[in-house]
């Protein structure tokens, strides 16, 4: 019942994203090994800055890295579905691809792309691009 959902409250959402983000990598300093963030920091921050316009990446330039390497995986129709917590359709998920695509290697990030295929592939094309 809150505002801060992306079809009530875009910019809302997004801020309550970025906190999250930070949160999520606060915690996540503690464990051992490698954590996958599935959405993070930029795209939260990414989000903020397109639907206000303030430079809301600006400072991930020198905070707040990731790995180099970051996976990205392009919309894919055919798994595609809405639900409660994914109102918005396959269309809208274009440009915010295109911006990430973009705003990634701005950063100094390397983007590699999960190609379509099983979660099995997937996975083994992500370690070995990290091992490799």
């Amino acid at each position: 019942e809150g505002h801060a959902l992306p079809w009530v409250d875009g910019a809302a959402f997004a801020r309550r994203a970025v906190e999250m983000a930070l949160s999520d990598r606060k915690t996540a300093m503690d464990w051992p090994g490698w954590v996958f963030f599935d959405r993070g920091l930029i795209d939260a921050s990414s989000a903020l800055q397109a639907i206000t316009g303030e430079p809301a990446l600006a400072h991930l330039r020198t905070q707040h890295r990731y790995h180099s390497k970051v996976f990205l995986v392009p919309p894919w129709r055919d798994i595609y579905v809405t639900d409660a917590e994914r109102q918005h359709g396959f269309e809208e998920t274009l440009p915010e691809f295109e911006r990430l695509e973009r705003e990634y290697p701005a950063l100094g990030y390397e983007v590699i792309m999960l190609t379509k295929v099983s979660v099995r592939d997937r996975a083994d094309f992500v370690l070995t691009a990290l091992l490799g």
